[in-house]
């Protein structure tokens, strides 16, 4: 499926997703019927690593109106502080 863009006179423009191929040269105005023209852009080709694709995506979802979160997200139960190093010269060192 492809995305196809029409333009109503009215009320500007409309996204149309029809298989490849099958653009009408007009289509029908979702709001007033009439017929809208079709406008002729340059094809969204995307070059970029699906996961880069989709993290763009993200971020550009939640611009306007970021999650708010009540607080930070739980430690899993297998995180342990870091243990005192091995060397013992290191073990004169005051600890905080």
């Amino acid at each position: 499926m492809t995305i196809y863009q029409y333009r109503c006179a009215e009320h500007g423009i409309a996204d149309v997703r029809a298989p490849i191929g099958t653009a009408a040269p007009t289509w029908p105005c979702p709001r007033c019927t009439t017929d809208m023209r079709r406008v002729f852009t340059a094809p969204m080709l995307g070059r970029a690593p699906r996961a880069l694709v989709t993290a763009i995506d993200r971020a550009e979802a939640t611009a306007g109106a970021p999650d708010v979160v009540a607080s930070p997200p739980a430690r899993p139960a297998h995180h342990r502080p870091a243990a005192a190093p091995p060397n013992p010269a290191l073990r004169r060192l005051p600890r905080p």
